[in-house]
C-alpha cells in the first residue's frame, strides 16, 4: 500500500486531520514558504502527534544496515524504506521537518528542539550534507522538463559506502523543478520519468498531485510515498475533506 505525506502542516488541526485521515507521514516547512512554521509551532505539532520517536526508549531512528551492494540504489533503497517502516511500526504518522540551504548546524538545532523525527532536504543540498544530520534523512531531488529517466537517477547516491553508520538519505522523493521555490507549487513533474525511476528504486512522488488525479499517479509511477500539500488546501488552508479523500485515493489505487 502506498504512504502518504501530509505536507506543510501549519495548525496542530491541519497535523490532527491528517493523522485521523492515516497518513503515515506528517511535513512541517522550515524553509522559506508562505507555509513556514517556528520551532516552537513545529514542536506543539509534533506533541499533538505522540512523543517525540527518540523520546520512545530509541537511542536513535533505526539505520538500514549496508548490505554486499554498496553502490546498488535499489538495495540502499529497499534497505531505506525497511528502516522507515521499523518507524513506522512505533509511530505514526511520522513527522518531517522541510529544510532547504540551511546550515547543517541549524538543521540539528532544530531537529532537536522542535523534536521532529525526520528531515528532508529540498534545496539542491549535496548529497553528503545528509550525513551531517542527526536525524534520518529524505533527498528531495527537483525534476525539470530537460529531465529524463538518465538525467535524474545520476544524480542519486546509495548511501552504504558512505562513512557514517547513519550512511545518507534513506529515501529520495521526486518534486517539480520550479524557479523560486521549494515544492508545493500545485504542478506536476514527468511522471514517465518518475515511473522509470521508481522503477529502479522505491521512490517519493510530488507535485501536482490532488485527491482527483493521485490514483492515477499511484497506477502509473508505482511510488513507495506520495507526498501533497497545495493539493489538500482550499483558499491557502488545509482542507480536511480535501485530505481525508486524499489518503483514501492514494491508499486504495491499484
Amino acid at each position: 500500500m502506498t504512504r502518504v505525506k501530509i505536507c506543510g502542516c501549519r495548525r496542530i488541526d491541519d497535523a490532527l486531520a491528517a493523522a485521523a485521515a492515516g497518513a503515515d507521514f506528517v511535513g512541517v516547512m522550515f524553509a522559506e514558504s508562505r507555509r513556514r512554521v517556528g520551532v516552537e509551532e513545529a514542536a506543539e505539532i509534533v506533541r499533538a502527534l505522540g512523543p517525540p520517536l527518540l523520546a520512545s526508549d530509541v537511542a536513535s531512528p533505526p539505520t538500514p544496515a549496508a548490505s554486499g551492494g554498496a553502490d546498488d540504489l535499489r538495495a540502499w533503497f529497499e534497505q531505506g524504506a525497511a528502516a522507515l517502516e521499523r518507524m513506522l511500526a512505533r509511530k505514526r504518522p511520522l513527522t518531517v521537518g522541510v529544510f532547504a540551504g540551511s546550515d547543517p548546524d541549524e538543521i540539528n538545532d532544530i531537529a532537536d528542539e522542535s523534536g521532529i523525527d525526520l528531515v528532508q532536504l529540498s534545496g539542491g543540498e549535496r548529497w553528503e550534507i545528509g550525513l551531517l544530520a542527526n536525524r534520518q534523512v529524505i533527498k528531495s531531488l527537483a525534476i525539470g522538463p530537460e529531465d529524463d529517466v538518465q538525467s535524474a537517477t545520476a544524480r542519486i547516491r546509495a548511501g552504504s559506502a558512505l562513512r557514517r553508520a547513519q550512511g545518507g538519505p534513506l529515501a529520495v522523493l521526486l518534486d517539480r523543478a520550479e524557479a523560486g521555490a521549494y515544492g508545493g507549487t500545485g504542478k506536476a513533474l514527468d511522471w514517465g520519468v518518475a515511473a522509470a525511476v521508481a522503477a529502479a528504486m522505491p521512490l517519493w512522488l510530488a507535485g501536482g498531485l490532488t485527491p482527483e488525479n493521485v490514483s492515477v499517479a499511484v497506477a502509473r509511477v508505482r511510488p513507495w510515498c506520495v507526498d501533497v500539500s497545495s493539493g489538500v488546501e482550499t483558499d491557502g488552508v488545509k482542507d480536511a475533506a480535501k485530505i481525508r479523500a486524499f489518503v483514501q485515493a492514494a491508499k486504495g489505487a491499484e
